[in-house]
């Protein structure tokens, strides 16, 4: 059984929408960098890729851009176990919807599973989500450019001039080719936050039959 809710309704969806705000207002609160609009429509775009690359039919794909798209409106409620509770939140607005339970499985175990305390990837979706949320690094998700020197988040995030993910021309490989300006981040400095993120990200490729490589400044790292 399938779904007429497509990516695009809960885009537009403005009880969505309002979740989102309000979840970035929270972590805003709370000193972390941007979870809003740019920050899901990046990671959906991102999940869109490497389904597809994958070889996912057209609606696997679909559910996998939804699940990221709402991933992480949890934070509404609090940013601890925010996974959890935004599956749950998930899995009522898309009950409401009519959305069948096999593909609301699909988007709230992706939803469950994304954040690294508690993370596994149990499905191609899940393994998609969580790699496009921890490898979208970027200067803009920086909102206290004043004080990077007093948060090592902002600093690494703002030291990285440019970030890309791709698969190799083979694609047995799916790489994270970062360029960091080592004058605000010690390439140091981003392993010391990050390389659970960048452990979990190689056991979701691993998942997906792939290998994760990070590039840094043009060295292989891991």
């Amino acid at each position: 059984m399938s779904s007429l809710v497509t990516y695009k309704y809960i885009r537009q969806n403005p009880d969505i929408r309002t979740y989102i705000e309000n979840a970035d207002a929270a972590v805003k609160a709370q000193g972390y960098t941007e979870h809003s609009f740019a920050h899901v429509e990046k990671v959906a775009d991102t999940v869109k890729m490497i389904l597809e690359t994958m070889g996912c039919d057209e609606r696997k794909v679909e559910l996998g851009m939804i699940a990221a798209y709402l991933h992480d409106i949890g934070n509404v409620i609090n940013r601890v176990d925010h996974a959890q509770s935004g599956a749950v939140m998930a899995f009522r607005l898309l009950d409401n919807l009519n959305m069948p339970a096999n593909e609301i499985y699909d988007i709230i175990s992706a939803i469950g599973n994304h954040d690294e305390a508690t993370a596994q990837p149990l499905n191609a979706i899940t393994a998609a989500l969580i790699i496009a949320d921890k490898t979208d690094v970027r200067r803009s998700r920086v909102r206290n450019i004043a004080d990077l020197a007093g948060d090592i988040h902002d600093r690494v995030n703002f030291a990285v001039e440019k970030s890309e993910l791709y698969f190799s021309e083979d694609k047995s490989e799916l790489i994270l080719d970062l360029t960091i300006d080592k004058r605000i981040s010690s390439v140091m400095d981003y392993f010391e936050i990050f390389m659970q993120r960048m452990i979990l990200c190689r056991k979701s490729a691993a998942f997906l039959g792939v290998t994760f490589r990070m590039r840094v400044n043009g060295a292989d790292m891991i």
